[in-house]
């Protein structure tokens, strides 16, 4: 498509510019993973527990004597020094790269602060007067690890969602070779064009389209629809989803990064890298508190030593403020919620391309639909029947039979018509054509002609009054009559138009029952229309508007101050998409190159809009939460941690503050994953 690439423009830059800093919990874990983290805290553990054992200051405490021996005074020294270099080393690596980036954050106070401890200790231990920290310093790191793990582990599951979609596709596939002959080969060594056989049960190894066969397929992991999906010849198939009791022949038709899947799985990644706003806040607020914990430690010490402090409670005190005061949780608070919440709306059929635009959806005063293919279906069907004299069933089912040979469009509307209606079809007998007028045919030894006004004006005959009445009301609605003939009576007249898909009645109510204005826009005529807007109740209604002007009427309802969505189907709406605040494709199904849209809805069900909204409106409630939680609770530790209660005997040992500041970033974990629970 060609408008792809000039997608608001600043809006792509921003997310590629940053997509590293604020992917999942920013680049402070760059080449991090879940499990050095874990070996790191188990190693480390278990070098504390010498250090806290032989440490004189605990042994006063808890009145117990670790046993002596030459170079015992000496244990602390060693084990701490052996954690600091083992633990430690993690967070002095992220800390030179935030300061080679010139964003000092929480890796630059963790490694302050465990630094300025190891060299007091060390000055200590060497002879220097004071008391060596080194329990302290091993407790720090340990802690400040056991709560990096938690942190990396939570965003991992998050994004563990999209592992799991790639475990969908199976490893090996059966082609076709010689006729029926099958052999199986790894799935990277299908192409295009391939003939694979998909037997009951087995998984679809890659995009196609049916050749022969009839089964359903559970596409549930893709769309998230949870019904099977009836699949004959002719119909596409996606790679991952699981074949049910037929087997099917497929025709390649792409493999590996080619697929549905693998095009969802990108669209997810880039939307848990793509900026927001409020994770530029939530940057801007980690950065902030990191310059006010930078001063409130050496205002901490130079205000100590002013006193009169010793020097060792004096870095004690600075340390436990450098460590509280670290904006761990502020850097997890908001990357968490756009990991968590956009892999549940991918594992809804809510594909995010753009976190701006999801973040944009609570605010929604105005929805604008297109019309064809959106609300309705694209195709003709059946919309209403008006009979004299015939059960309306009957009427369509011998309709429908007369039809059965013919190719027009109005044939196709009867046969699928009768099709949904689940109606068998008599064979017709001496089939014949009547062109311009319509068709005719004998159905169970009747003669039966079917057709327009012109087959009635060709006939001589007149319908009885109720048939009029209801074909004069079709016509006003814009809607085609055809009637069903037998000699020179009308048994029924059949309104055929483009039908109102079942689910665009309650997608209305939904966005009415948030308070959001609906509108209607269209190419068809005022009379199509409006027949559309009454039956779904919708608001405002903009027809005949060419392809080139619906940006036009989008910019129309912005100027009366309105934040706007538009859903389309992202071929002929796509500049009215980039022009809306919000893009929503639909329609789509699995073609998730639909570049116009923020957010491409894969089941092409309307009422996912009102979702969009309620997983906007909860994932932004988690952010604030979370956001509040982590700045706020800093107010009360900060002081705390620099000893203003130093006077009623409350003072806070380094790795309490480690702790309270570990405990601060499993909350916000925590609350983040309770968004898995948002009734969508």
């Amino acid at each position: 498509m060609s408008h792809a690439h000039h997608h608001r423009p600043e809006r792509r830059q921003a997310a590629d510019d940053d997509g590293g800093v604020s992917q999942a919990g920013h680049n402070k874990h760059a080449g991090h993973s879940v499990e050095m983290f874990r070996t790191r805290f188990w190693v480390c553990l278990v070098l504390t527990i010498p250090a806290l054992i032989w440490e004189p200051m605990l042994q006063d405490w808890f009145g117990y004597r670790a046993p002596e021996f030459p170079g015992a005074a000496y244990i602390p020294a060693v084990f701490g020094t052996a954690v600091f270099l083992y633990g430690g080393h993690v967070f002095l690596q992220g800390a030179a790269r935030e300061l080679a980036d010139r964003l000092p954050g929480m890796m630059t106070l963790i490694a302050l602060a465990i630094l300025v401890a190891f060299l007091y200790s060390a000055a200590v231990t060497l002879g220097f007067p004071g008391h060596a920290l080194w329990w302290e310093l091993a407790t720090l790191v340990t802690i400040m690890l056991l709560g990096h793990w938690i942190e990396m582990r939570s965003i991992f599951q998050a994004q563990g969602a999209l592992k799991e979609l790639a475990k969908l596709l199976p490893d090996t596939a059966l082609r076709l070779v010689d006729g029926d002959k099958t052999e199986e080969v790894p799935v990277d060594q299908l192409e295009d064009g391939d003939l694979v056989l998909v037997r009951p049960g087995a998984g679809v190894p890659a995009d196609g389209t049916v050749k022969s066969g009839r089964s359903s397929v559970n596409e549930a992991m893709i769309t998230g629809e949870s019904n099977p999906v009836d699949k004959d010849e002719g119909d596409r198939v996606i790679a991952g989803t699981v074949n049910g009791q037929g087997s099917l022949r497929v025709a390649v038709t792409g493999t590996g990064e080619e697929t549905a899947l693998a095009g969802i799985m990108r669209l997810v990644e880039q939307a848990q890298g793509s900026r927001s706003r409020a994770q530029a806040l939530a940057d801007r607020a980690a950065f902030f508190l990191t310059v006010v914990a930078l001063g409130a430690g050496v205002i901490t010490f130079f205000a100590w030593l002013f006193f009169g402090a010793t020097l060792d409670f004096t870095i004690t005190r600075t340390v436990t403020v450098l460590v509280i005061a670290c904006p761990h949780a502020l850097g997890l608070a908001v990357p968490l919620v756009i990991a968590i919440s956009t892999t549940m709306g991918a594992q809804s059929g809510l594909l995010v391309r753009d976190r701006r635009g999801l973040e944009e959806a609570r605010n929604l005063q105005a929805v604008v639909f297109d019309k064809t293919g959106t609300l309705t279906r694209g195709e003709h069907r059946v919309v209403e029947t008006v009979t004299d004299g015939i059960a309306e069933n009957e009427a369509l089912r011998l309709a429908a039979a007369v039809e059965r040979d013919s190719e027009h469009p109005i044939a196709q509307a009867l046969l699928k018509s009768a099709e949904e209606s689940e109606l068998k079809l008599p064979q017709a007998q001496g089939f014949g054509s009547l062109p311009g007028h319509g068709v005719e045919a004998e159905i169970e030894g009747r003669r039966l002609k079917v057709g327009g006004p012109a087959l009635l004006k060709k006939l001589d005959i007149v319908a009885p009054s109720g048939l009029a009445n209801a074909a004069a009301r079709f016509g006003e609605r814009g809607q085609a009559a055809i009637y069903l003939v037998e000699g020179k009576t009308v048994l029924a007249a059949f309104a055929v138009a483009d039908a109102v898909r079942p689910e665009s009645r309650e997608a209305v109510e939904r966005l009415h029952a948030e308070g959001i204005e609906v509108a209607l826009l269209t190419g068809d005529s005022q009379a199509v229309a409006d027949a559309v807007a009454r039956e779904l109740g919708i608001d405002t209604v903009f027809a005949q508007v060419l392809p080139e002007d619906k940006a036009a009427k989008i910019e129309e309802l912005q100027a009366g101050g309105k934040r706007v969505a538009m859903v389309g189907d992202g071929v002929n709406d796509a500049p009215a998409l980039v022009t809306a605040d919000i893009g929503i494709a639909i329609g789509a199904g699995t073609d998730v190159a639909v570049e116009a849209g923020d957010v491409v809805l894969v089941r092409s069900d309307p009422r996912d809009v009102s979702r969009i909204v309620a997983l906007s409106r909860a994932s932004y409630r988690k952010m604030l939460q979370n956001l509040w939680w982590a700045a706020g609770y800093n107010i009360v530790a900060i002081p705390l941690a620099a000893g203003v209660l130093a006077w009623a005997g409350i003072i806070l040992a380094p790795a309490v503050g480690a702790i309270l500041m570990s405990a601060s970033t499993v909350i916000v974990a925590i609350n983040a994953q309770l968004l898995r629970g948002a009734k969508l």
